[in-house]
């Protein structure tokens, strides 16, 4: 074992001082990416097979992953990664097919809204064109369909729809056996993602109940309300899943609550690293990194990824929202807070994320 470590270990030197790589299998990616971008091995290309439009700021991306790609569940996320400018960005999207499209066809779907001012968000609808290879990493994420069946409550808002249309694909194909309804609220009807899609599923598919809410169609906006949740048939005995803006899944939560409904039974995902409240102790402080061997002093609630990006160190990351676990690594000493949580970590060795750690005084950290 300790030869196979060592080994592990001298290749991935080995890598990094050749070519700046610490897969061994991606040693030779940059002579093999000019041939065929298909056959790089650092991460799976995927190719651009067909784009969508289907809102004025909303594309479907059509993906043919390779087939080393090991699939997904209904309601999972998948980062890739881009060349923007020269520079590889990765940001982390909700997969928007059933997992049978992926399993009959190997494609896959993303669908992106663009956000205002995003780099990538803005590159994709700008510059990205059928044909392009772009990478993919392996599907993560909990927010899935019960099993065994339940029924099930979906509270949706804008492009929070994504992984909600991977959801009803799958059950209406796998003909789950309990009640579904979905409540989808816009802004206003030009900004249904999926509008045919989703009529069609609730014509063919007959346990699905379909309402498409919009709030900004007329002169006082209409939102959430506890008129909503009383129409829907045994809503107690649900299992809900909210997805979109934070100020649409507080609100749902807190009227879920009202009604008796337990955390357990409310599942939730988001595009945002919500932030829970740290008290009012200062934050911030002093950050070694130590195999880079540099100091970087910290103030307020800046994450240790933050931090590092800011000195110019380039560590690991993919969804920024503390999902998909890629940018943990090994805190050696000091105290972070979890911006999910609140919760303070201990003094000592631990894995922490980077991009949900914020310090509270002197940390070390391996990078």
């Amino acid at each position: 074992m300790l030869a196979k470590q060592t080994q592990s270990r001298t290749l991935n030197w080995l890598g990094r001082q050749l070519f700046n790589r610490n897969d061994p299998a991606a040693f030779f990616d940059p002579l093999l990416e000019p041939i065929n971008p298909m056959w790089v091995q650092e991460y799976t290309p995927a190719r651009v097979e067909q784009i969508i439009q289907e809102t004025p700021d909303t594309k479907t991306l059509v993906l043919q992953p390779s087939r080393r790609w090991s699939g997904f569940r209904a309601g999972q996320h998948v980062n890739i990664c881009i060349d923007v400018g020269g520079i590889r960005r990765n940001r982390s999207f909700s997969l928007s097919s059933s997992p049978i499209l992926w399993q009959e066809q190997g494609r896959a779907t993303l669908t992106i809204k663009r956000l205002p001012g995003g780099r990538v968000t803005n590159w994709i609808h700008d510059d990205l064109q059928t044909g392009t290879v772009i990478g993919m990493g392996e599907a993560f994420g909990d927010f899935q369909i019960p099993e065994p069946a339940r029924p099930v409550l979906f509270i949706a808002g804008g492009s929070g729809i994504t992984p909600v249309l991977s959801q009803l694909e799958t059950m209406a194909a796998t003909n789950y056996r309990a009640p579904v309804t979905l409540l989808y609220f816009v802004r206003i009807e030009d900004d249904v993602i999926a509008r045919e899609k989703l009529q069609a599923l609730a014509a063919r598919y007959g346990a699905l109940t379909l309402h498409i809410i919009t709030t900004h169609e007329t002169d006082t906006p209409r939102y959430l309300c506890d008129a909503d949740l009383g129409s829907i048939p045994g809503i107690n005995a649900r299992q809900v899943y909210l997805c979109g803006p934070k100020g649409l899944m507080d609100l749902a939560r807190e009227l879920l609550h009202q009604r008796g409904i337990a955390d357990t039974d409310i599942h939730s995902t988001f595009f945002s690293v919500p932030q829970a409240d740290p008290g009012n102790e200062p934050l911030g402080g002093q950050v070694r990194f130590s195999e880079s061997k540099l100091g970087v002093g910290s103030e307020g609630d800046a994450t240790l990824l933050e931090i590092a990006e800011a000195a110019g160190l380039s560590p690991r990351y993919g969804c920024r929202m503390g999902i998909c676990h890629q940018c943990s690594c090994r805190k050696t000493a000091g105290t972070v807070i979890n911006r999910l949580t609140g919760q303070a970590s201990g003094h000592g060795e631990e894995n922490v994320q980077l991009c949900i750690s914020v310090p509270k005084g002197p940390v070390s950290i391996d990078i």
